[in-house]
């Protein structure tokens, strides 16, 4: 499934794999001036190719290495002779991606193995014929993660740096702290308008973010502030995020609540 938007002079492609007609999980991929940011999954990269007939792609730039950014990668790759960037610490990932990050069960179903494709390092800028991004590295999501900044425009481009609502629940190998740190970063930007990994644009996005931050700022301390009392992971989980929620048995225990307070208290950066 694809759904396409067109927001000033960017092309928004919001895709999904389908069962029965009905879309699983939603990622996006974005077109600007020949550049295009993520490439979405394996299970969509026909319905992408077939969006981007009427456009030439120059370079391709991943936000991340996750599965669902990657995609299309060696697919576009080809068809247009595009060269693709993404941070040092991903390049792996992109040439072995089924050595170098294994998938669980609703990965596969969800998104797939993407094929593999060559990266060159990605430097501080990214230029295209009318406009220069700046690459700002936001890890936390990931170690790998980085945020395309257009200033003349105010175009953020966060892939999944930024994530709305209130977590209660996080990923195994997240750092909450790097997320907190990389957000700050994001909202010390100008921005008009944030393009998000999962294809919601935000015209608000310096009050979201600031939103975000101190819901989890606060619900750090309230975490730590019980942890000193002696109170045990178990105990927090429970208090604060209540039961696990069906997330915790879609994804086999690796999205959970006590990963969320586990990385409160030991991700805890020395000066804090």
């Amino acid at each position: 499934m694809i759904q396409i938007e067109k927001i000033d002079g960017v092309r928004k492609f919001r895709l999904s794999r389908t069962y029965f007609g009905r879309a699983l999980y939603y990622t996006a991929a974005y077109w600007v001036d020949g550049l295009m940011i993520d490439t979405g999954c394996a299970y969509t990269v026909r319905d992408l190719i077939s969006a981007l007939e009427d456009v030439h792609i120059d370079l391709i730039v991943n936000t991340h290495t996750h599965e669902d950014h990657i995609g299309a990668n060696a697919s576009l790759s080809r068809k247009f002779g595009a060269k693709i960037f993404a941070h040092y610490s991903g390049l792996p990932v992109l040439s072995e991606p089924r050595k170098r990050q294994p998938l669980r069960p609703y990965q596969l179903v969800m998104w797939g193995y993407p094929e593999p494709s060559k990266g060159a390092i990605l430097g501080d800028s990214v230029e295209t014929a009318n406009h220069r991004f700046q690459v700002i590295h936001t890890p936390g999501h990931s170690t790998d993660h980085i945020c395309l900044y257009e200033p003349d425009q105010g175009w953020l481009f966060s892939g999944d740096a930024y994530i709305g609502g209130h977590d209660r629940a996080l990923r195994a190998d997240y750092n909450i702290w790097q997320i907190i740190d990389s957000l700050h970063k994001l909202a010390r930007l100008d921005v008009n308008l944030l393009f998000t990994g999962s294809g919601s644009i935000h015209k608000f996005a310096h009050r979201d973010l600031l939103e975000k931050i101190y819901y989890l700022e606060e619900t750090a301390e309230r975490v730590l502030q019980v942890y000193r009392q002696g109170w045990s992971y178990g105990k927090i989980k429970r208090a604060m995020f209540g039961h696990e929620l069906l997330l915790f048995y879609v994804t086999l225990g690796q999205f959970s609540g006590k990963n969320l307070v586990r990385s409160i208290i030991e991700d805890l950066p020395a000066n804090l």
